[in-house]
């Protein structure tokens, strides 16, 4: 389906690729949307193969989902300029992941809980003293407009990899 045609940046690593899906914060969801594609970052988990993100249960992310649940999701991290003595050689030092598959709305109370607690895992480790419970996920409801919290999955059909690796010596860190 989707390759990567520079085939020297290809990355097949597995536990690279897992370890670097576990690691990262954010990746940018792209959607289909009539004329023009919906991309917006957001804060996921991988957990058991897949990606997992939630939202508000309403808004614009909810209504193309539910007429197009087809998707790409990038996860991206710069490490720094690949400094050479040649101008036109210098490069940036990166790892990329490309998720292609389905999203979908987890309707299951028990699954969407351990996925929210998987993101409050990741980003306040430590922070609340009790775990989330179903009941509590069922009946949260968004300040926004009332709706509850929907929680969603994306189910790879294929995963593709990029990379960038440079010797530490020939790279600007990031400013």
């Amino acid at each position: 389906m989707n390759q990567v045609s520079y085939t020297k940046r290809n990355c097949t690593d597995q536990q690279k690729i897992e370890t670097f899906l576990g690691q990262e914060r954010t990746g940018v969801l792209g959607m289909v949307s009539g004329n023009y594609p919906y991309v917006v970052p957001v804060n996921y988990v991988w957990h058991n193969g897949s990606i997992y993100f939630h939202g508000m249960g309403s808004g614009k992310k909810e209504e193309i989902l539910s007429r197009n649940p087809l998707v790409c999701f990038t996860i991206y991290k710069e490490h720094g300029t690949a400094t050479d003595p040649v101008p036109c050689h210098a490069d940036t030092a990166y790892m990329s992941v490309m998720i292609f598959g389905k999203a979908e709305k987890v309707s299951d109370s028990e699954e969407a809980t351990v996925a929210l607690q998987k993101v409050l895992d990741k980003f306040m480790p430590n922070y609340y003293g009790h775990p989330l419970t179903s009941t509590l996920i069922e009946n949260y409801r968004s300040a926004m407009d009332g709706k509850a919290v929907s929680v969603y999955r994306i189910t790879s059909q294929e995963i593709t990899a990029k990379e960038n690796s440079v010797e530490s010596d020939q790279l600007l860190p990031l400013a």
